[in-house]
């Protein structure tokens, strides 16, 4: 599979963002949505033929990369060594804040270590996302019974694990712009717990991407905002995992703060 970010690091060029025109005509949802749809139906009929296999699934996730940096966003990686130096498969656990994480992740990691996400089940029954989603595998959850969604993760994603998956998580229980340690729960530390992976944090910025008021996945394009990611070194889970949760938690913290995302004052939640 091509690795599409050989280095540590990525930075989208820095071009064609001198001319006024362009922010008026392209740098707007109306061209990039139309992108992204178009990327989707492509996998969808791919998943549909039993075709959707993990290099597909990074090539799409490029794909939407690239339609993004069409309509003006910048993209600042870093970390990318630190995927490639972890043993085996591992838990990723980031904060969330827009759809675009969900998107591109895959195509800095995947190439690495084939992964999947922890989902809301209504992303894979869907129509459009649906096939797409059951293809790559994902851990459904239904966010109404937390003892179910709880057993599910750390059943499946161990399953998933001793087959040589990686597991992408968002703790948080809703996408958010501002960092609130409190609502960040446990639930990826659990899961290497239970399946002895190592856990790699993962800090984001995604704001570009904004949430929308009618689709709630799909607003207004944040061109002055840089999206950003950085991996954390791996970390090796012990006992209950109260010092590698805070470490996520610290790792997350310090990079939002320097990128200036606002950090909400709570401690984070041990559960």
């Amino acid at each position: 599979m091509t690795d599409f970010f050989p280095g540590n690091s990525y930075h989208t060029p820095d071009t064609g963002r001198l001319y006024p025109s362009h922010r008026l005509l392209f740098w707007t949802r109306w061209n990039l949505y139309p992108r992204f749809f178009r990327t989707v139906l492509q996998a969808r009929a791919l998943a549909e033929a039993g075709r959707y296999d993990n290099e597909a699934f990074a090539a799409s996730s490029r794909e939407i990369i690239r339609d993004v940096e069409g309509c003006g966003g910048l993209f600042h990686v870093e970390g990318l060594d630190r995927i490639r130096e972890a043993r085996g498969p591992v838990v990723f656990i980031g904060n969330h804040m827009s759809t675009l994480e969900t998107l591109v992740l895959p195509a800095f990691i995947v190439p690495i270590k084939p992964a999947s996400f922890v989902v809301k089940e209504k992303l894979v029954r869907g129509p459009v996302f649906g096939p797409v989603m059951r293809a790559v595998e994902p851990i459904a959850v239904s966010r109404r019974d937390a003892r179910k969604d709880l057993t599910d993760v750390l059943t499946q994603g161990s399953e998933k694990i001793a087959r040589g998956r990686s597991i992408i998580i968002f703790p948080q229980s809703t996408r958010q712009y501002t960092f609130d340690p409190g609502k960040f729960n446990s639930l990826g530390i659990k899961l290497a717990a239970r399946s002895g992976a190592a856990v790699i944090p993962v800090a984001l910025k995604t704001d570009f991407w904004s949430n929308g008021v009618i689709l709630r996945g799909f607003g207004p394009l944040r061109i002055r905002e840089p999206i950003r990611f950085e991996f954390g070194s791996p970390l090796q889970v012990s006992g209950r995992g109260r010092t590698e949760h805070q470490q996520v938690v610290d790792f997350i913290v310090s990079r939002m703060k320097a990128w200036g995302v606002p950090v909400a004052d709570g401690r984070a939640s041990p559960e």
